[in-house]
């Protein structure tokens, strides 16, 4: 047998698309990161702006007019609005403005991101010292000083889809990766989401009573969990019913390849690309992200949306998992547990 005929022989054209399969997440991942991450800038944050009389409009005029428009201001009414609004997750910082005296302040809010309460303060400084006027920083929703750079919410969420899909892709190793039929899909849907409770549980507890990492209700933070790994489950799960072992590489390329990098960990929403923004809150690592961060810093407001997306993830998961496997042959038949 020649060399060529060998090679023909070990590498089959299924195994071929499954190396050029690897080979494209491969790059698609370093490209969905590194265009994410190389070059954060802060792009119209929401941000709000109080002073007396006019003297608001022409501060937001100002703000609004700089370079690159890194702010998206408002005039506010009182700090006491530009604070609620912040607690609220509506804007992402604010200035207050006291022409009577030299020092204005900046509230921002390093819970919902470090990264970008620094930008915030360092676009500040930079448009008061002209003037010679100085800023006072007061963060409104700190991050725990356990919580470096309020970026353990964000590993909280990849840990726990990472359990989603290695759980789903080891019902699929173990047992094929298609359910047999109906009965065997509810069974691997009812073991998903047995271990989601186990795995919300257990990351909630870590990164709190634990590590003391985040604070927050830990009964919120272990319901969001179990959402979050059902809903990377079901949907891998729905993957691998459509398209077989192929399924484990498309949630990788949904969850990992595009999810991490939009989640707004390392560099919140308003400091990533105009993609990476927009596709962020509608994938389940960012709306966990987003979720967390609310729970553990912002006393659970403006979590609904991102929880209406994690349960759009799980139900559609669910529903097509099951209405694919009801088409398979041999629906009804007995065997093994999780089996095809």
């Amino acid at each position: 047998m020649t060399f060529a005929s060998e090679v023909r022989n070990a590498v089959t054209p299924r195994a071929a698309l499954l190396v050029i399969g690897v080979l494209a997440l491969q790059l698609l991942f370093i490209a969905s990161y590194v265009g994410a991450l190389h070059h954060p800038k802060p792009k119209e944050v929401p941000f709000g702006v109080v002073a007396p009389g006019p003297a608001a409009a022409q501060a937001a005029e100002r703000l609004g007019n700089l370079p690159g428009e890194p702010l998206d201001p408002r005039v506010l009414g009182d700090e006491a609005e530009a604070r609620s609004q912040i607690t609220d997750r509506k804007i992402d910082g604010a200035l207050i403005v006291r022409p009577e005296a030299t020092t204005d302040t900046l509230l921002v809010a390093s819970g919902g991101g470090a990264a970008l309460a620094t930008a915030l303060e360092r676009i500040i400084t930079a448009v008061e010292q002209p003037q010679g006027r100085t800023v006072r920083t007061v963060d409104v929703a700190a991050a725990s000083d356990q919580d470096f750079n309020g970026l353990s919410a964000f590993y909280l969420v990849i840990g726990w889809c990472v359990g989603g899909y290695l759980l789903a892709s080891a019902l699929a190793v173990s047992a094929g990766a298609r359910p047999a039929n109906t009965r065997r899909a509810i069974i691997r849907l009812a073991v998903l989401a047995l271990s989601a409770v186990l795995g919300g549980l257990g990351g909630a507890v870590i990164v709190g009573p634990v590590l003391d990492a985040l604070p927050g209700n830990l009964a919120a933070l272990w319901g969001l969990g179990a959402l979050v790994v059902f809903a990377v489950g079901a949907l891998t799960l729905a993957l691998q019913s459509l398209t077989g072992i192929v399924g484990i590489g498309l949630a990788v390329l949904i969850v990992v390849v595009a999810g991490n990098p939009s989640a707004g960990g390392a560099f919140p929403g308003p400091m990533l690309p105009d993609f990476w923004r927009t596709i962020g809150p509608a994938l389940p690592p960012g709306a966990g992200t987003w979720a967390a961060r609310s729970v553990a810093y912002f006393h659970g407001n403006a979590i609904s949306g991102s929880l209406q997306v994690l349960s759009v993830w799980a139900v559609a998961g669910t529903v097509v998992t099951l209405a694919v496997s009801s088409l398979r042959r041999g629906n009804g038949t007995v065997g093994k547990a999780v089996g095809t």
